[in-house]
């Protein structure tokens, strides 16, 4: 859908501290647009628009959209929303997030990273990437880039890299050049309904890459690999584990603070290259699928090895992807997104795989009760690699409780299957307890989820050695 905007609009973005919707509000200001928006609560997001001169109201209220001439809206957002009411009732255009976005990209070449997982690392490593080689793109990502600290950037270049969002539909919005497609969960089944519809909309992504472009694939998915059988478009390179793959990772070597791999890259006219000791300063081997993504996108745009080698050698992170927030007498506190239990799974893996012999205690928010309900056995499997689990209530994100949900009979589940001892603590407050408490000297321990568990480590930060 085609938007016509003009510099004197006043666009409302309901939903603005998400991480997703900040981004676009802050690249839409960087155009010269006039923006604001509303959010129940404030958080680092917000603080961040609100340092770049963006206003921002706490709580949804009518009053807000005061002189609004166009309002833009989260997947998150229902009707009974007060803002969307009241646009509704004066009949003030409302766009989803990924309509406005693919307005605001039109005019970039665009490459964009879609997946259930890995999106966020991958746009980070592939903007990273573009930016040593000078060529300036647009960023919006769905995670801080420690390198920019930002999660949006607006370029001068004629690229753009974002990440986009299934969630809704809506990233079938987007104008494609190039695309990446990390592989495909069984994840936002409250909009798909089962996990078929969510394929063919991928497989709609593959079919309308253009020939000038080139979708990449991850080829060791299962659920790509049933994709692919379908597409009509032959148009796509795939990598991973498996020789079959266009760009073959293998010789994989973890070590503690980064991970070396070897990659050789097969062409359909058969000719091979291989590409030695590229070490990627993170650890586990979804980052290493992650970063050849990156990489077989950069040398399709002409990217020289040596540059993209160098990024990854050097490459800062994404806040909240195994972040480490502090250390406290030879006990480490990482804070991560995983909130989904292949998240969990790669994230344990790799964890482990750094470090073999350190006791790992995974603090573990779960996030919404439709995602745990419809994930209850995959959830229940995969903290075996964890010494400890600690269960936190359920982040709700404004889901109702579910009446058929019993934390004590998760927790139970989980020890069961995974083989492990599962505490359950009520808040914040608890868990620093626990933690002073329980703690000896070299465990690691790993909080994770998509709520409020990442606030809750980082005020511990604060009191952990006081209490």
């Amino acid at each position: 859908m085609k938007i016509n905007l003009a510099s004197n609009e006043l666009i409302h973005f309901v939903g603005i501290g998400g991480i997703g919707m900040s981004g676009l509000a802050m690249i839409m200001k960087g155009m010269g647009f006039k923006v604001q928006g509303s959010d129940i609560t404030s958080n680092k997001n917000i603080e961040r628009l609100k340092k770049d001169g963006i206003k921002v109201f706490i709580g949804h209220n009518k009053k807000n959209l005061k002189k609004t001439t166009l309002i833009v809206v989260s997947s998150a957002i229902k009707k009974n929303n007060p803002e969307f009411k009241k646009a509704k009732l004066d009949k003030i255009p409302i766009f989803r997030r990924g309509q406005m976005l693919a307005n605001v990209i039109s005019l970039k070449k665009n490459i964009i990273i879609a997946g259930s997982h890995g999106k966020t690392t991958t746009t980070s490593l592939i903007s990273n990437i573009l930016a040593s080689a000078k060529l300036d793109p647009t960023v919006i990502n769905g995670g801080v880039i420690n390198s920019i600290k930002n999660n949006a950037q607006l370029g001068k270049g004629e690229w753009s890299v974002v990440e986009s969002d299934e969630s809704d539909g809506s990233f079938l919005d987007l104008p494609v050049t190039y695309s990446v497609i990390t592989n495909i969960d069984k994840e936002h089944m409250d909009f798909y309904k089962n996990l078929n519809q969510l394929k063919i909309k991928f497989k709609a992504l593959i079919d309308k890459t253009p020939t000038f472009g080139k979708s990449f694939i991850c080829i060791d998915d299962k659920n790509i690999k049933d994709v692919i059988k379908k597409c009509s478009s032959m148009n796509y390179a795939t990598y991973g584990f498996s020789k079959n793959a266009n760009y073959y990772i293998f010789n994989v070597k973890n070590k503690k603070n980064f991970t070396l791999f070897d990659l050789k890259i097969k062409n359909k006219k058969s000719d091979v290259v291989l590409i030695k000791k590229i070490r990627l300063n993170l650890i586990g081997n979804h980052n290493v699928l992650n970063a050849t993504a990156a990489l077989a996108v950069s040398l399709n745009l002409g990217i020289k090895i040596k540059i993209i080698k160098n990024v990854f050698k050097k490459f800062k992170g994404i806040q909240r992807r195994f972040t480490k927030i502090f250390s406290h007498k030879g006990k480490d506190f990482y804070d991560d997104y995983a909130h989904h239990p292949t998240e969990i799974t790669s994230l344990l893996k790799g964890a482990r795989s750094a470090y073999p012999n350190r006791k790992i205690i995974s603090v573990f928010q779960p996030h919404r009760y439709s995602r745990v309900s419809s994930l209850l056995n995959e959830f229940s499997k995969c903290f075996k690699l964890s010494n400890k689990v600690v269960l936190c209530p359920v982040y709700s994100a404004g889901e109702k409780k579910r009446k058929n949900f019993n934390l004590f009979k998760f927790a139970k589940l989980i020890g069961k299957r995974s083989n492990v001892q599962v505490i359950i603590i009520k808040n914040e407050n608890e868990l620093l307890k626990y933690l002073q408490k329980n703690l000896y000297f070299d465990e690691l321990v790993i909080c994770m989820g998509a709520g409020s568990i990442s606030s809750w480590i980082r005020d511990i930060k604060t009191k952990y050695a006081y209490g």
